[in-house]
C-alpha cells in the first residue's frame, strides 16, 4: 500500500553443492539422437546465487498430490493384474552424504509389458494393456525408503529410427527437500542385450555411473506372492548422485 515501506527481500543464502562431473551424468549431445539438441541449453548457463527458495522448496508435496498405494500393477485397488512379469522395486533415497531422504516424493511412469505407454503420442503398434496405466506416485519413508509393485516394462522401438529400440526401463521423477536435489532419470533392468545399444544409456560415460542407472536383483523366492524383486537406491546431488536421463 502506499506509505508501506517495501517488503524486505529474503537474504541471499548460499550453499555448496558437490559439483556434477560431466563423465558421470548425460553427454550434452548424442549422436543419432534426434532430441539431443532440445534438452540441453544452447546458451552457457548463467550463474545466479542460491535464495531461500532454491533450498527449501516444494514444500509439503504429499498433502498438495495425490499419492497412491504401493501397487500400480493394476488399474484399480484390488482389480485384474496386468500381464506380465509381477515385479517388486525397493531402495532408498539418501542425500550425498548418505542421509536418509524422508518425505521425499517419487514418481514412476513406464511402458507396460508390450512396450506400450498410455500416452497419445505413443505410436508403437503394441497393445494397451486395459489393467495398467503405468503411473506411480509415493512417498518415501522415515530412512527414505520407498517400495512398488508394478510390471516389468518391455522394449519398445524408437519411430524416429530404423534400428533403435529402447530396453525396458522405468523413468524416475524425486522431488528432494530444495529444488537443487529435484532430477528425473531412467533406470534399466540388467541383463538385458538392448542395453548394449542403447543411446541414452550409453550417453553416460563413465562406468561406475552407467551402473548405477540398472537395477539390482536380490535373492529370489517362492512363495504365496510370486514376483522378482529390483532394488536401487537414489543419491541426490554430488559426485555419487545417480545419473539424470531425461
Amino acid at each position: 500500500m502506499r506509505g508501506q515501506p517495501p517488503i524486505p527481500l529474503p537474504e541471499t543464502i548460499q550453499v555448496e553443492y558437490e559439483p556434477y562431473q560431466e563423465s558421470t551424468q548425460l553427454a550434452r549431445y548424442i549422436q543419432d539422437y534426434p532430441r539431443s539438441f532440445t534438452r540441453n541449453p544452447s546458451q552457457p548457463l548463467i550463474r545466479r546465487p542460491l535464495t531461500l527458495s532454491e533450498r527449501t522448496g516444494p514444500i509439503a508435496l504429499e498433502r498438495r498430490l495425490a499419492i497412491d498405494g504401493e501397487d500400480i500393477s493394476s488399474k484399480e485397488p484390488g482389480g485384474p493384474r496386468a500381464i506380465g512379469q509381477f515385479i517388486a522395486v525397493t531402495g532408498r533415497v539418501m542425500d550425498e552424504d548418505g542421509a536418509p531422504l524422508a518425505r521425499a516424493v517419487i514418481e514412476i511412469w513406464q511402458a507396460n509389458s508390450a512396450g506400450k505407454y498410455v500416452h497419445e503420442l505413443d505410436r508403437h503398434q503394441a497393445p494397451i494393456d486395459s489393467n495398467f496405466t503405468g503411473l506411480g506416485r509415493f512417498v518415501t519413508g522415515a530412512e527414505g525408503q520407498y517400495k512398488f509393485l508394478s510390471i516389468k516394462p518391455g522394449a519398445y522401438p524408437v519411430m524416429e529410427s530404423d534400428w533403435w529400440w529402447r530396453p525396458p526401463h522405468i523413468h524416475f521423477s524425486i522431488f528432494g527437500p530444495s529444488w537443487m536435489n529435484r532430477y528425473v532419470t531412467q533406470i534399466f533392468f540388467p541383463g538385458e542385450p538392448l542395453n548394449e545399444t542403447d543411446l541414452l544409456l550409453n550417453a553416460v560415460q563413465d562406468p561406475e555411473a552407467r551402473d548405477r542407472l540398472i537395477f539390482e536383483t536380490t535373492p529370489t523366492t517362492v512363495g504365496a506372492v510370486n514376483l522378482l524383486t529390483f532394488r536401487r537406491d537414489f543419491v541426490l546431488r554430488g559426485k555419487r548422485s545417480t545419473p539424470a536421463l531425461d
